[in-house]
């Protein structure tokens, strides 16, 4: 049995912010707090992503705090240049992460601790916070016929990059900025594409000015207050409309049809009676916070999600989920970690923590 004074699950955006603002304030790692990534390196979910997306397209990637990502080439796979970037930063600030540790679950222990069973040992703690983000849970839809489909079906966390649709058919599922952006990218090598998704997609004219973020923040944040599955905040603020996007459209490769009511073994189908063939079904449905670990702390509100006030868990103030519902975003994610770690010292100290 470890003892310790915080446990940090996760190191991507938000587990490294968190333990960066534990350092700062005192706490030693390894003596004070651990920090524990189920991955195999640095980078979080970003080392992961396909080598197309290099981090000239990547939107919103915010500097963790200390330390800017400053030279980085736009032509290098994003999954390389965040990668290093994280590695340096553990390296600069000591964070002393551990990997790859699978964290299993979390339960209640003696002497008003937690337990956190792991692949590596069980740590007892004192609070917990919780970086674990979506990556490990993509989110597949499930649609009559989807086991019948002979041809391939994958999703976003799995693409590969567009040369392997070259000369295959593919209809691509979700209006978000993973759908846009694999339409947009395979389209030239593909031999035809369908774009299908539930709603009309939005897409949003002009700059992303500070107080349409903080809208787009406070939408996300009262659902989780509520108990409610998090949205991600582009479903909120919807697509930005630049000239890539405008051409696309314009070229017929952004032509939203509504969802197919079917799968077939050769495609997909609508009520109407239309049919599309294709190889290949991606889908692009997004992800869903993966967060069962702490299911032994039945944390659940009946509407689904985890009760969140700032990142405290209404239910037990013990519990910080950062980068979950409004802190998913990165600046998001550096915010929250220095919010998370305010309570946490005077929940430790004995002060009373805000309501």
């Amino acid at each position: 049995m470890n003892n310790t004074e915080v446990v940090v699950i996760g190191a991507g955006q938000a587990g490294l912010s968190s333990a960066y603002h534990l350092r700062r304030t005192g706490f030693e790692p390894e003596r004070d707090f651990v920090v524990l990534d189920h991955s195999p390196g640095p980078g979080g979910a970003w080392q992961f992503r396909w080598p197309s997306l290099t981090y000239g397209k990547v939107h919103g990637m915010h500097a963790l705090p200390g330390m800017e990502l400053t030279d980085a080439d736009p032509a290098r796979p994003s999954s390389e240049v965040i990668s290093e970037y994280f590695e340096a930063y553990e390296r600069t600030f000591d964070l002393r992460v551990r990997r790859p540790v699978d964290v299993h679950a979390v339960r209640e222990g003696e002497g008003g601790r937690l337990l956190v069973e792991t692949s590596a040992g069980t740590w007892a703690t004192r609070a917990l916070i919780n970086a674990t983000g979506t990556w490990d849970r993509p989110f597949w839809p499930r649609y009559p016929g989807q086991e019948t489909f002979r041809g391939r079906q994958l999703h976003t966390a799995q693409y590969p990059g567009p040369e392997e649709f070259a000369r295959l058919r593919v209809v691509v599922v979700g209006g978000g900025a993973s759908g846009t952006q694999h339409l947009m990218e395979i389209a030239p090598y593909a031999a035809a594409t369908t774009w299908v998704t539930r709603r009309p997609p939005v897409f949003r004219e002009g700059p992303f000015t500070e107080d349409i973020g903080r809208e787009a923040v406070a939408m996300v944040e009262e659902r989780v207050r509520q108990g409610l599955p998090p949205r991600s905040v582009v479903s909120v603020t919807g697509l930005p409309l630049n000239d890539a996007i405008r051409q696309a459209i314009a070229d017929g490769v952004l032509d939203r049809q509504p969802m197919f009511d079917r799968i077939t073994p050769d495609g997909v189908a609508w009520s109407d009676g239309r049919h599309v063939d294709a190889d290949v079904i991606l889908w692009a449905t997004g992800f869903r916070a993966s967060i069962d670990h702490l299911a032994p702390l039945k944390l659940r509100e009946p509407g689904g999600g985890i009760r969140v006030e700032g990142t405290r868990a209404v239910a037990d103030p013990r519990i910080h989920l950062v980068g979950y519902g409004p802190s998913a975003s990165t600046i998001g994610a550096n915010r929250a970690g220095r919010a998370a770690v305010r309570d946490i010292r005077r929940l430790l100290s004995g002060e009373p923590v805000a309501a």
